[in-house]
């Protein structure tokens, strides 16, 4: 049978964009339909413009610091239109670059919804077109809280286009969103109430980790309210009345609820390709990123594997080049690093504590310091630096770091676990002087053993 295309990508963000601009590239008919934004999450409600505003909330405090070096620099108030006005911009840039590098590359490009009518047929908006082979990407999306008067709230697509900053915001969830969302609008100015339902932020982060976030939050004013969820929401005039499950009653202007991101599969058509889906919305893949149809793949956050842009990116670059001859990509998917951009940030790679521990015993090593600019800004932020360590063969197991600059740090500390770096490896290099980097390679002293126990057994 003649293909109107090779291969047919839904869906514009990361993973597809990549996909179709590698597989043009390699010589095959590509055409990609996004209906939203080229991008995707990250690029248009997600990584990026969270980080503009996340470096927008830093000059408050990088104001009160300066008094401290000498400056006298006063504090003034925080202009919200203009910064997003500003993000937008930005995010326009980058867009129209998505669209352009595709194009440059050949591809046929849809900005139009396409969904499945049959397993090699394709509806892209009043059209019909038949592909040889196709790849979902489409992602994922916020959900709201099965709780009465959730309606009131919003997601986390939604803040970055408010049209003023509240004065007073409630947020649910103690994941990436919430922990950054809390630390957006607490630097520029808004009082913080933060709603986690564990006993710590960040599940499945190293848990020295957890507790330190949450001793810099409380310093920065953020209340926390562990153990706790929202049980309904209020509209009252302008402001929202939030019920907590303790029996606290908040009046704020906005409440936001990260709660999770689920697959957006949603009119996909699925059912008509024959593709199966898990219990929670996502499409199963084998490890070629293959699904029950052997000509049908899918990448990305909408198999809800590791819903990092990065880890997107490489699966798009990596299934081009397995299905259209280029040159064999190995990326190493078991030792993924991520960033979190709370205040202080979070960098981490490798496993933590509680999973190394499974494997044997384990020697810690950690340190705690006050980074060199806040001890003459006398601000009481503290810096944590973690390395866990196999104790039978010295090999780093993981890498995780709170304080300033620690996504920047912690890209060079997964380059050394990808290599299999030792703790020896680590003690053999000089280090960067006076920086806080310094100190993975100065924690020449063992903090404590873990897993003697476990071993014993």
């Amino acid at each position: 049978m003649a293909y109107d295309f090779d291969l047919f990508v839904i869906g514009g963000g990361s993973a597809g964009v990549r996909c179709g601009r590698i597989a043009a590239g390699h010589g095959a008919r590509v055409a990609v339909a996004e209906e939203r934004f080229w991008g995707g999450t990250c690029v248009n409600v997600g990584c990026v413009p969270k980080k503009l505003l996340v470096q927008a909330a830093e000059y408050g405090a990088w104001a009160d610091d300066s008094r401290g070096f000498g400056w006298d620099i006063t504090r003034g108030g925080h202009d919200w239109t203009a910064l997003i006005a500003a993000k937008d911009r930005e995010i326009g840039r980058l867009t129209g670059v998505y669209r352009t590098l595709l194009e440059g590359a050949g591809a046929t490009v849809f900005e139009t919804r396409a969904r499945f009518l049959d397993p090699h047929t394709i509806e892209v908006g009043n059209h019909r077109v038949t592909a040889e082979r196709v790849v979902i990407a489409v992602g994922g999306h916020p959900v709201r809280p099965v709780i009465p008067g959730a309606e009131h709230g919003i997601v986390s697509d939604d803040a970055f286009y408010l049209e003023r900053l509240p004065r007073h915001v409630a947020i649910l969830g103690g994941g990436y969103i919430g922990v950054e969302f809390a630390g957006i609008f607490a630097g520029l100015g808004a009082q913080v109430d933060l709603v986690c339902r564990q006993p710590l932020l960040l599940r499945g982060f190293d848990e020295e980790l957890r507790e330190g976030l949450v001793e810099a939050m409380q310093e920065q004013g953020i209340t926390l309210h562990l153990r706790c969820n929202i049980k309904d929401v209020e509209a009252k005039g302008d402001r929202r009345h939030a019920l907590l499950s303790d029996g606290t009653r908040l009046e704020t202007d906005l409440v936001l609820f990260a709660v999770g991101r689920q697959p957006n599969v949603a009119g996909l058509g699925l059912e008509r390709a024959g593709v199966e889906i898990n219990s929670f919305g996502a499409v199963c893949i084998d490890e070629t990123w293959r699904t029950n149809q052997p000509h049908i793949f899918a990448i990305g956050d909408v198999t809800d594997r590791l819903n990092l842009t990065p880890v997107a990116t490489a699966e798009g670059h990596s299934l081009a080049d397995l299905l259209y001859g280029g040159p064999e990509r190995h990326w190493n998917f078991a030792q993924v690093p991520t960033a979190v951009f709370s205040v202080p940030p979070i960098g981490t790679v490798g496993l933590t504590e509680a999973a190394a521990v499974e494997r044997g015993t384990l020697d810690i090593y950690t340190t705690r310091f006050t980074p060199m600019r806040y001890t003459l800004a006398q601000r009481n932020r503290r810096a944590l630096m973690k390395l866990v360590v196999d104790q039978a063969s010295q090999r780093v197991l993981g890498v995780h770091m709170l304080g300033d600059d620690a996504p920047e740090i912690i890209q060079g500390m997964a380059v050394a676990m990808t290599a299999g770096a030792t703790k020896a490896d680590f003690d053999r290099t000089v280090g960067v002087h006076p920086t806080a980097a310094e100190e993975f390679v100065t924690m020449r002293t063992r903090t404590r053993v873990a897993g003697v126990a476990r071993a014993a057994e």
